[in-house]
């Protein structure tokens, strides 16, 4: 039984620090076209970019979900600064929101979303992305 449980732990600790490869895909956003990583499964949404130190100026995380809910998020393991829009089904932002590094304080979305943007700091601001903006391009729901 303690074999067992230390296993577990060990596996714990490689798949936390190993950095896994998500799918891409270009939206739109704005006037810009900007590569994201896919996270639409529960294990991907969950890591999200905990535990990297940096991200491309025009790249980002694209969350997907496969129904539309209120969401919240937080920086746990993220030392990244990042900026946080919500969007709904239609792609149309709902809320932009700033995040700390390592802040575990919920961040809420401002209605039932089914997608989350996450991009360096100030992203949004800078290219004229606002509530209402409506993100083109975006994948169908997650199966998951």
């Amino acid at each position: 039984m303690l074999w067992t449980l230390s296993m577990a732990l060990t596996v714990s600790v490689a798949c936390a620090s190993k950095k896994v490869t998500l799918p891409m895909a270009d939206i739109q956003v704005g006037q810009k076209v900007v590569s994201v990583e896919l996270a639409d499964d529960p294990a991907e949404r969950h890591q999200g970019l905990m535990y990297r130190s940096d991200m491309d100026a025009e790249h980002g995380m694209l969350f997907v979900y496969p129904d539309t809910a209120p969401r919240s998020f937080w920086m746990e393991n993220t030392a990244i600064p990042l900026s946080i829009a919500f969007l709904d089904e239609t792609g149309r932002v709902l809320n932009i929101e700033n995040m700390t590094p390592y802040d575990r304080s919920g961040v809420p979305s401002a209605g039932a979303a089914m997608y989350a943007l996450e991009m360096n700091r100030g992203w949004f601001e800078r290219n004229g992305v606002q509530v209402g903006s409506v993100i083109a391009g975006l994948p169908g729901p997650s199966e998951n």
